[in-house]
């Protein structure tokens, strides 16, 4: 037994003699055998070496980074580590075998592998053992700008932060290189993952300062846009945006949705609508378009807010997509929202834009694909924008398609539809805009057309005429249109063309007159409509008898319409001016049978009682 603790005793004396780095905890004895209770003969020690001459010095001692290198894999206490606290990790053999057979070139392939299996905390270890170890001239293994991307992007991969990554950025001056913009974009995107908005500016800057190899670039600016649009910083936003495509870059898709989305959100539209057309002139930006569904908000946006241009803009991007869905495969068949379209029509009246009026009806032509005609209020829609344009030659042919569409549909009111007290109305007001002349125009046009091939003859379009007389109080104009529908154009009068007569005769205070015109509707056996009964009333208010103006309001009511509350604020009026309370007790008795809420008229009184003077305060 005591042989045995002998036998031990010195083959730990041995161990430590071969290897006196190694503490004496390492090493464990391991045997597989049983216990053998016999003495084995100890071996002789081994000879001495043979004195051998010595080596000249290592010509790399001098070198700074030979403290670094692979027979040294943990630094001195003084020296200044490449590697942040927490990072450094003994490498396995096969990663130092690797690290000592590596150049810069194999070493980037394998990195490009590794990546592709993620293998980043294998990438950062080699590159450790790498830099540690010596090359092929003896020298410590140097890295390029694209082989330190590689290791920074391994750390940023393996969850670093921003300032961890900073700290790596700065170590590359060890090694005399300069970090170029993939660099600083890998700390950004660090930034990115935690959202440190200021420091990415900061650092922004500090790239447009370093030097030319480290200036920003598209992915440089697109990440500190996504992180300002995110957290609702559009101003510095826009700034960027604007620095961007001045400097000739592309910004990303997502980027773009995010500028749209954040701009509509924060009704910055003056603003999208800068950024969409600098994008539209530049090659490299001009396809950027938002989804589908942010088009169609967009849309909807610049249209409640009147922004035509931006409307015509959004309504491009959704052409893009019926394209787009058309050549596909299978195609896709995309429309825009007719409703859509017809609040386009109606911006663009308000807002005199010919531009946004012809690529709302080509993109409604475009989605409907000839399957279908477009609703009757869209055609009406039309004619509105055309008329505040002042295109009456278009807004007369869009009414003459209306009627060829619609005319004779089941399901369509041509009373209400061609009437030129309310649906046409802006047509009577665009042909009356510049009085007699544009009228007479209008009319000599309408003539001309009746005698084409094929001839249009039109009841709706003398009706709009003879109303434009009325509204300009050329009683004889408009009477001798009326005589023309069955004279010169072989028509009928409707109950719109006696209403728009009996409107130019009540506004020239020719009472009997229009008395006269409804009798005689009445007397061809014409039903008059509630706007008759209206007009008639009016022609009594003008003459200043309320009496009579109740009286057809009576008559209206027995004929199954009931009055509107225009029609019984007017008549309040009269009463109060002229002193009639027992009338304007009926009223209110009126008012109160078809729950109208007349309300007051302070501020009209204010106004009617104001004593004029011509004496200066």
């Amino acid at each position: 037994m005591h042989s045995t603790m002998a036998m031990l005793t010195k083959s730990r004396t041995l161990i430590k003699t071969l290897n006196p780095t190694k503490p004496s905890s390492f090493f464990n004895s391991i045997s597989t055998f049983s216990f053998l209770n016999q003495e084995p003969q100890l071996a002789e020690p081994p000879p001495p070496p043979p004195s051998s001459s010595p080596l000249p010095p290592n010509p790399a001692s001098g070198s700074p980074l030979y403290h670094e290198n692979w027979r040294n894999p943990i630094p001195n206490t003084g020296a200044q580590s490449l590697i942040p606290v927490g990072f450094i990790n003994q490498p396995s053999y096969q990663i130092r075998s690797l690290a000592q057979t590596r150049d810069v070139n194999s070493l980037m392939n394998l990195f490009a592998d590794w990546m592709t299996q993620q293998r980043w905390q294998d990438m950062i270890e080699l590159f450790e053992a790498w830099i540690r170890s010596l090359d092929k001239n003896g020298k410590p293994n140097r890295p390029d700008v694209l082989l330190y991307n590689h290791y920074l992007r391994a750390y940023l991969m393996g969850g670093a932060s921003a300032a961890e990554l900073l700290d790596l950025v700065s170590k590359m001056d060890d090694f005399a290189i300069e970090p170029n913009t993939a660099s600083f974009n890998l700390v950004l995107k660090a930034m990115h993952r935690t959202m440190e908005t200021d420091a990415a500016q900061k650092l922004i800057e500090r790239m447009q300062l370093i030097g030319k190899e480290s200036q920003p670039d598209d992915e440089s600016y697109n990440l500190v846009l996504s992180m300002l649009f995110r957290q609702d910083q559009i101003d510095a936003a826009l700034k960027y945006v604007d620095l961007t495509l001045k400097s000739g870059y592309m910004l990303s898709t997502g980027v773009f949705a995010d500028c749209v989305r954040s701009c509509v959100g924060r009704r910055k539209l003056d603003s999208l609508v800068l950024i969409i057309e600098m994008c539209k002139a530049m090659d490299q930006n001009k396809n950027l378009c938002p989804n589908w569904n942010l088009c169609n908000t967009l849309a909807q946006v610049a249209i409640q807010n009147q922004n035509s241009r931006l409307a015509f803009l959004a309504l491009e991007f959704i052409v893009k997509w019926i394209a787009a869905g058309e050549k596909a495969s299978p195609p896709i068949y995309r429309s825009a929202d007719e409703g859509l379209v017809v609040s386009a029509l109606n911006t663009a009246a308000v807002t005199y834009d010919s531009t946004l009026l012809d690529a709302s009806w080509a993109i409604l032509r475009r989605s409907l694909r000839d399957r279908k005609h477009p609703e009757p209020h869209t055609y009406l829609a039309k004619i509105r924008a055309q008329s505040s344009l002042g295109n009456l030659q278009g807004a007369f042919s869009t009414l003459r398609e209306l009627e060829r569409v619609h005319a004779n549909s089941a399901t369509i009111d041509e009373e209400a539809l061609f009437s030129p007290f309310t649906s046409l109305y802006p047509l009577v007001v665009a042909c009356s805009k510049k009085g007699f002349e544009t009228l007479d125009s209008v009319y000599f046009q309408l003539e001309i057309l009746s005698r084409a091939d094929p001839p249009y003859k039109s009841v709706a379009a003398l009706n709009c005429v003879i109303l434009g007389c009325a509204n300009i109080w050329d009683l004889d104009r408009a009477y001798q249109t009326f005589e023309a529908i069955g004279s010169t154009f072989g028509l009928t009068p409707n109950i719109h063309s006696y209403n728009a007569l009996m409107c130019a005769f009540g506004k020239l205070k020719k009472t009997t007159e229009a008395t006269g015109v409804f009798e005689h509707v009445i007397s061809l056996g014409l039903k008059p409509n509630g706007m008759s009964y209206s007009l008639l009333v009016d022609a009594h208010l003008v003459n200043r008898d309320p009496k009579a103006a109740l009286a057809v309001i009576d008559a209206m009511v027995e004929a199954g319409f009931e009055p509107t509350k225009e029609t019984l604020m007017k008549v309040r009026r009269r009463c109060i001016r002229e002193l009639d309370y027992e009338s304007n007790d009926q009223v209110a008795a009126l008012a109160r049978r078809f729950r109208i809420l007349m309300g007051s008229e302070n501020r009209r009184n204010v106004l009617f009682n104001l004593q004029y003077s011509t004496e200066f305060a």
